[in-house]
């Protein structure tokens, strides 16, 4: 089934990415200075993406002209389906929504690893056809209901920044909007909002 080899291809990737991590745990601790303040203890994030676990209907709305002004938006409905990989906290995404209308569809799978050291999460975007994890990941965490995630990229030949953003998140209801800034954080354009809801 294609799900079994989804489910095959993200264990090689979480294998791949545990060993690396373990190979970089060879470095001695730091001394801490004994006249130090208290160090705050990190939250931890390691259940926060739990709310998406199971089968939702999307409708999407993206925006295909970015960075230009444009208004156009396009429109698809479709699923978008997680599961918990091998009784972690670590997440898969099946995604797939279609616009009938312009005979447009799009396929994607997302992967979401949780580091219990830096308290935050990465987020992998997967193309299982093309055998290719898009790097580097975005990174980021949750503050109460809200998660923020990002990653520097190059759109068109410009630098740029892209943030995910997690909100409005209800059993029954989630909303992730992507944003990209030409100018380093100052401004954001949403061009893709994925509204999440079941029964």
């Amino acid at each position: 089934m294609a799900f079994n080899r989804t489910i095959k291809f993200c264990c090689t990737v979480l294998a791949t990415a545990f060993f690396s991590f373990g190979l970089a745990q060879g470095q001695p601790p730091q001394a801490t200075p004994t006249n130090a303040p208290p160090v705050k203890a990190e939250r931890d994030g390691s259940h926060d993406f739990d709310f998406v676990i199971g089968n939702w209907k999307a409708h999407v709305r993206r925006l295909p002209d970015r960075l230009n002004g444009s208004n156009a938006w396009i429109e698809y409905d479709g699923i978008s389906n997680h599961h918990k990989i091998l009784d972690s906290n670590s997440n898969f995404e099946e995604f797939e929504v279609n616009n009938p209308e312009k005979r447009l569809h799009i396929k994607a799978q997302t992967l979401r690893l949780y580091n219990p050291e830096s308290h935050q999460w990465s987020i992998y975007l997967i193309d299982v056809n093309k055998g290719v994890l898009s790097l580097p990941p975005m990174v980021g965490q949750f503050d109460g209901n809200r998660g923020e995630f990002y990653d520097q990229e190059d759109y068109k030949g410009r630098a740029i920044l892209v943030r995910y953003v997690w909100l409005n998140i209800s059993p029954r209801s989630a909303r992730m909007e992507q944003s990209f800034s030409p100018d380093g954080g100052k401004s954001w354009e949403v061009n893709w909002i994925c509204e999440l809801s079941r029964d």
